[in-house]
């Protein structure tokens, strides 16, 4: 494949990237999206390993082989419960490829640069090594609290923030060092050095970041591991790793700020890290403020066959039990009983961006029903039974209540202002944030406790029994 072909093939393998963003941006247009970005991707590989820089082919197919497998064995493999900390293994990868990379060109011989361009060169190689190490450590400690075998206590050392800055320090100033030999080995040296300072900085940045605040993670993550794809475009010299690396970069760093938005944070005070606790812990100290009314399975199907609108609210309690295909059964007989039924889904709940969404399409509830938490917040009054789903910080009135409570000023889904509030949740303990919730309280909620799917499979079978 000639040169001018291989051109031709990024700029419309950039063209489908392009397209497949927009269509992630719609969930009717969602699967449209994925096929663009798989039809992209396709292209992008032919036209590299079919291109003229290409000299030998075995190794670049037993790669793509060995890759390929371990990625179908995932897919097929990989539980939806699971996909948040699958997703975090992705952008650790992209870092590591970076790192890996950045090493190689730097020893690659081929490549006589002098002057100004040899500057440029090994500042590309050096700000794509930081990117990646960062991107890499960070992601893999990202993996182990979304999988649990982290805590998800932030992690707080004594003058973390002085800390960091003499990291920044030190990468600055061993950068001016590396920039100044010429030898390769002192060359390697200081690259190994800010190195071993950048993967430090990712694993103490993460650690010290929250439950609560896990689902912005992600999205930094992805826009980390976007940076470091496009620095990796810069070291190789391919236009379409610097294009789709931006294009990720910064569609990450959108969906971070929107994650912030969401929950009334700064994006810097997230990075800052220390809030939220491990799950199943409080940091309240005020106590119970009531008494709970607990509810059975026969009397929340009672109350739901006698509603006319009912509004769903999935959290990641419903991931877990992966009870989202028996909410579709009960969300299908309530509409063929002529009730209205909504799903209203908050921006963070889950473990990371679209979570919800991800998990009510995989059981084929209708797009329709399911609102953002803008768009559907309004119709809570009207509503007369609001089920919570294994939700719990993104309904805590305390948000809007409690001037001095930790989520103080996040956007929560005021599910305990519908005539009947029903949470179902294993146990009394707070949600990931650490926060205690009143909303158990109220006189008006009712709560359902037990594990998500088994009291869902009995609240259909009492539904179905009459």
């Amino acid at each position: 494949m000639s040169e001018g072909l291989v051109t031709v093939s990024y700029i419309a393998a950039t063209i489908l990237f392009i397209l497949s963003l927009g269509g992630l941006s719609n969930p009717e247009t969602a699967r449209r999206g994925n096929f663009y970005g798989m039809a992209a991707m396709a292209l992008a590989i032919l036209a590299t390993v079919l291109g003229p820089q290409v000299e030998t082919l075995w190794p670049v197919v037993t790669a793509m082989a060995i890759g390929g497998s371990i990625g179908l064995y995932a897919a097929f493999k990989v539980q939806m419960t699971e996909m948040p900390e699958l997703v975090a293994l992705m952008h650790s990868l992209v870092g590591l490829a970076a790192v890996l990379i950045g090493f190689a060109t730097y020893a690659d011989n081929s490549v006589h640069l002098a002057g100004i361009e040899k500057t440029i060169h090994e500042i590309e190689i050096y700000v794509g090594i930081l990117i990646g190490a960062i991107t890499f450590s960070g992601s893999v400690i990202a993996f182990g609290k979304l999988s649990g075998r982290i805590g998800g206590k932030p992690w707080l050392l004594p003058g973390r923030h002085l800390l960091n800055l003499v990291g920044l320090i030190a990468v600055i100033v061993v950068g001016k060092l590396f920039l100044n030999v010429d030898s390769g080995v002192s060359g390697a040296f200081f690259l190994l050095i800010m190195t071993g300072v950048a993967l430090a900085f990712g694993i103490h940045m993460v650690m010290a970041i929250g439950g609560a605040d896990m689902p912005v993670v992600v999205s930094m993550l992805n826009s980390y591991s976007g940076w470091a794809a496009s620095a990796t475009g810069f070291m190789l010299g391919n236009d379409l790793l610097i294009v789709i690396g931006a294009l990720v970069g910064s569609s990450g760093a959108i969906l971070s700020y929107i994650m912030c938005r969401a929950m009334n944070r700064h994006f810097f005070a997230v990075i800052a890290g220390g809030f939220g606790t491990a799950g199943g812990t409080t940091v309240s100290s005020a106590g119970p403020q009531g008494e709970v009314q607990a509810i059975t399975a026969e009397e929340t199907a009672e109350l739901l066959r006698g509603a006319s609108k009912v509004i769903l609210v999935p959290g990641y309690g419903m991931a877990v039990a992966q009870a989202q295909h028996t909410v579709f059964e009960i969300t299908k007989l309530l509409r063929e009983r002529n009730i209205d039924v909504h799903f209203a889904i908050h921006p963070v709940a889950g473990r990371m961006p679209g979570h919800m969404n991800v998990l009510l399409a995989e059981a084929k509830v209708p797009y329709d029903i399911v609102a953002e938490m803008d768009e559907i917040n309004h119709d809570f009054p009207q509503t007369d039974v609001a089920m919570v789903i294994g939700a719990n910080d993104i309904v805590n009135p305390a948000a809007q209540d409690d001037p001095g409570s930790p989520i103080a000023g996040m956007p929560v889904l005021e599910v305990w202002k519908a005539r009947i509030s029903i949470v179902m949740k294993r146990s009394m303990a707070s949600g990931y944030a650490g926060v205690d919730n009143p909303l158990f309280y109220k006189e008006n909620n009712r709560m359902l406790f037990g594990d998500a799917k088994q009291m869902l499979e009995a609240v259909l079978t009492a539904l179905r029994a009459n």
